[in-house]
């Protein structure tokens, strides 16, 4: 019996990860999150999981693409690299504190579903909707398929 597919909005900064380098390499390892809750949630990741991506801190914040989950979680190397801005000194190789998933592009849309637009749309959105919620800052969180569908047909 196959998992049901599951459903995730990831934030980039731009500036950082745009979706248009994740269009160039195809394939990313979604690395540098270091948020228990939000590592949590790509520790539960399966192949196959679609991912809304988001642009986070910038002119206009929004949805700008989809992707697909690549991998299950395996251990960020970045915790392990003194040089590195995520490096993490009490995480080891035998008990590393941090995961990733790798992500593929799928497609870019048509135009951003801006923040705004999406907080227009709260109510139908429901109270679990991570990005309406007051305070919630997670990079990385579950969006449920009424969600997904929802959100795409404001495209």
């Amino acid at each position: 019996m196959t998992a049901r597919k599951r459903y995730w909005l990831m934030k980039s900064e731009p500036d950082a990860f745009s979706i248009d380098d994740l269009k160039k390499v195809g394939t990313e390892p979604w690395n540098g999150v270091r948020n228990y809750q939000a590592r949590n949630f790509m520790r539960s990741m399966q192949v196959g999981d679609g991912v809304l991506f988001y642009h986070s801190n910038c002119k206009e914040p929004g949805i700008v693409g989809t992707a697909t989950v690549s991998s299950t979680a395996y251990p960020d190397e970045t915790q392990f690299d003194p040089k590195s801005d995520y490096h993490d000194p009490k995480s080891t190789r035998e008990d590393p504190r941090w995961s990733l998933v790798d992500v593929t592009f799928e497609r870019k849309l048509t135009r951003t579903i801006t923040l705004d637009e999406v907080k227009q749309h709260a109510d139908a959105l429901g109270e679990g909707f991570a990005l309406t919620q007051r305070g919630s800052r997670l990079s990385v969180s579950p969006v449920t398929a009424a969600q997904w569908k929802y959100l795409l047909a404001l495209e």
